[in-house]
């Protein structure tokens, strides 16, 4: 089992100055990185796709990689001996991001979705480094050890639990301080629940009036926290864009709004790891629909859809649900707003409409329990089929 604890650092002002040199250090060696993917990619690539039967081709220069990029950081110690100060670790991470960044835009990920062209980092965009491999006793009481940096204080919130190692340690920059996460990982838990119930299941229904409706009909009402902060978002925008470009006063009005956007962005979060604890402590099996929710953002709905965060919801709750061992399927979201529940008949209505009325069974309900209860139904199927195909497996 894999998860990630992250805790506030208090570090001294000559900490902070280490952490921000660091930061902008590994910024350059990053864009530089870029660049010399970039180079070898222009020299390399060729618009055309065809040619004469005789025709010379061009030597083609060797591709640079994360290895043929990391073992150039012994040299760069040499030519730049102030990268001395950071830990060869953290260092060989940057040609990793690198290499990510870069496969992504030509190749794209594991699922064949290419990303847009990399782009380099301005000054203050790159916000965090990590160490790959990390010695459980340099984390003891509120005190944590970091190489190059030395023992940072650490606002320990909640303990560690009992049986996890910590793998990782990474150290990010945000608006309002600097932060610590620690991935955890232990090989004891298991991997499905010991009291598994299949016949547990729920169908949820994604909203923007009411964030979910249950198909047991309990509904948690959308909280809309960037609505309500907008007043004071905008004013904050409007006091950065009336300061002079380069202002230690416009520097404090973008820290004053970038903290903003944070609380709001954190009220969220927390929101929604509450919502999907309530539910995983109730349900073995929760059905949601597989939304296309970057195409439901270009839409006039984009506001109310990015307010609700229904993917950061999603990821969290899939990821929630495989650590207790239980189970979220994705369905097919088409016509589960205009099928009836109840006879399958296929009712069309407005989005305005919010009742559910079937013309031939009769049945008049909530337009979102009705979904909802379809969402259940299809997720049943859709678990049933992935039991038995399992099982022909083993």
């Amino acid at each position: 089992m894999r998860t990630s604890y992250q805790y506030r650092l208090k570090p001294s002002e000559e900490q902070r100055e280490i952490i921000d040199g660091t930061l902008e250090k590994l910024r350059y060696q990053y864009n530089y990185q870029l660049s010399q993917r970039f180079d070898w990619y222009e020299r390399n690539r060729c618009s055309i796709d065809r040619c004469p039967l005789v025709c010379h081709l061009p030597e083609l220069s060797d591709k640079p990689n994360r290895f043929s990029q990391q073992a150039s950081l012994k040299q760069l110690k040499i030519d730049r001996p102030w990268y001395k100060e950071i830990h060869s670790q953290v260092l060989q991470e940057v040609p990793k991001k690198v290499e990510i960044a870069f496969d992504r835009w030509l190749k794209g990920d594991s699922n064949g979705k290419k990303s847009g062209r990399p782009r380099f980092k301005a000054v203050g965009q790159y916000k965090t480094f990590t160490y790959p491999q990390f010695k459980q006793h340099h984390f003891v009481n509120n005190k944590i050890t970091l190489s190059k940096i030395g023992d940072v204080k650490v606002i320990v919130h909640r303990p560690i639990p009992e049986g996890f190692v910590i793998k990782t340690v990474s150290v990010t920059k945000k608006a309002n301080g600097y932060y610590v996460t620690l991935s955890l990982d232990n090989k004891e838990v298991p991997t499905i629940k010991p009291d598994f119930n299949v016949d547990n299941i729920v169908g949820i229904d994604l909203g923007l009036i009411d964030f979910f409706v249950t198909s047991d009909n309990e509904r948690i009402s959308a909280p809309k926290y960037l609505r309500k902060a907008e007043r004071k978002l905008k004013s904050a925008q409007r006091k950065v864009s009336r300061r002079k470009k380069g202002s230690n006063r416009r520097k404090k009005a973008i820290k004053n709004l970038s903290i903003k956007h944070k609380k709001v962005a954190d009220t969220r979060k927390d929101f929604h790891f509450k919502t999907a604890k309530q539910l995983l402590s109730k349900y073995d099996v929760i059905a949601v629909e597989k939304l296309n929710i970057k195409g439901l953002a270009r839409t006039k709905l984009a506001f109310a859809v990015h307010d609700a965060g229904w993917s950061q919801f999603i990821n969290i709750l899939s990821f929630k649900a495989a650590n207790a061992g239980l189970k979220v399927i994705p369905v097919n979201p088409n016509g589960t707003s205009q099928e009836c529940s109840n006879c399958g008949h296929k009712v069309t209505k407005p989005l305005s409409q919010r009742m559910h009325n079937c013309p031939i069974c009769h049945i008049s309900l909530c337009r979102d329990l009705n979904a909802s209860l379809i969402i259940k139904e299809r997720g049943t199927h859709a678990f049933q089929a992935q039991s038995m195909s399992s099982m022909t497996s083993h």
